[in-house]
């Protein structure tokens, strides 16, 4: 077993979902229980609406694994908390109150929302922290390993610089949202990378994530260091990414330095294609929603054997220790591989990224 904090992951194992035939151990899900069969109820809460993972991926793949895990008897009820913290504690607050099975929570913000994991233990629903490790007494946690996003990401921006890269190198950070747990880590793994070989000349920390919020920082540090001063820039992810490029196109950059970014957002590939945006980080949303999903239903139906293959790392947050988590490990995408990773994985079709205003870009890529 592995453990990491919070502040320092160090884990790249992740397991299989094709290549668990351990999990019938303890049988299928027509063996449930006697306590809970198939008819059961996953809340699941997740966080905002600027990233359009949530709507698109984690919830219609969640749901439609659930379906498959109870034979269609299962259900999940849904709400998106649209970055605010404040809805999410009463959108919880009311799945507790409709007595869900089991809550997976992907937190707006992880230390407010910890009172409310409390009652929902109180009240014996179990909550598995999604995406995003929440405080208070989580039963388990599934996200992908936050640290390694960061590294890569940096050592891609690394190699885009070139062998002569050194200190001289200015590199702007736009890091995620304070209240995300994530965010702190991504840029941990950034800096771990980044730290003696440029010069990190300014940094911000993107309340909510939001595009426009990077915008206005990057206008900021443009006015600061010089447009022609910024050899790169470390975007946390395409969302923000865009707003990051908003800001360099007005002040009047027809060529981008290399700029990263993370979640593979079909934006984010075709301005991968253009060039307007150097890499993104691709996540198999469909392996981390499935698990997910496999690990809520596991849990209800006291299948103890198959929810401790699906949860072999541990990690520790800010309030609890060793919780039991899967971490799925990440890929660098680049224009060298968007063929073998999103629409290999079906996640984009290659005429949803080459539609006819990416066609010829596409084209001169050798994308067909």
């Amino acid at each position: 077993m592995r453990r990491i904090a919070i502040s320092v992951a160090a884990s790249t194992m992740t397991l299989s979902l094709a290549g668990c035939g351990v999990l019938n151990a303890s049988g299928s899900s027509a063996d449930a229980s006697p306590t809970k069969g198939n008819d059961l109820t996953v809340g699941l809460l997740l966080p905002e609406t600027a990233n359009t993972r949530y709507a698109k991926f984690d919830y219609p793949i969640i749901k439609n694994k659930v379906a498959e895990l109870t034979k269609k008897q299962g259900k999940v009820e849904y709400a998106n908390a649209a970055a605010d913290a404040d809805k999410q504690a009463r959108q919880m607050q009311q799945m507790v109150a409709d007595k869900v099975d089991v809550i997976l929570l992907d937190a707006v913000d992880s230390h407010a929302i910890a009172g409310e994991v409390k009652k929902a233990k109180e009240a014996g629903i179990p909550v598995i922290a999604y995406d995003r490790l929440a405080e208070g007494p989580i039963d388990a946690y599934i996200s992908f390993d936050n640290e390694l996003v960061g590294e890569v990401q940096a050592r891609t921006l690394l190699e885009a610089l070139g062998s002569n890269a050194d200190t001289s190198d200015k590199v702007v950070m736009v890091n995620g949202s304070p209240t995300d747990p994530n965010a702190k880590q991504f840029k941990s793994g950034a800096l771990s990378e980044l730290n003696g070989k440029v010069t990190i000349a300014a940094h911000y920390d993107t309340k909510d994530w939001k595009p426009e919020n990077a915008q206005a920082e990057m206008t900021e540090a443009i006015n600061l260091i010089g447009k022609g001063n910024i050899a790169a820039v470390y975007s946390a992810n395409d969302g923000m990414a865009a707003g990051v490029i908003k800001a360099l196109k007005a002040a009047g950059v027809t060529a981008m330095p290399p700029i990263t970014g993370q979640d593979a957002e079909l934006d984010g590939v075709q301005r991968i294609v253009t060039g307007e945006q150097y890499m993104t980080i691709y996540k198999s949303y469909p392996a981390e929603a499935e698990a997910a999903a496999e690990m809520a239903v596991a849990k209800v139906q006291g299948k103890d054997i198959q929810f401790d293959a699906l949860t072999q790392d541990h990690v520790d947050s800010p309030t609890n220790k060793n919780i039991p988590s899967q971490l799925v490990t990440v890929t660098a995408l680049t224009r060298k591989n968007i063929k073998s990773t999103v629409i290999a994985d079906g996640i984009y079709k290659l005429s949803d990224i080459c539609d006819a205003t990416y066609k010829a870009a596409c084209a001169a890529i050798h994308l067909k």
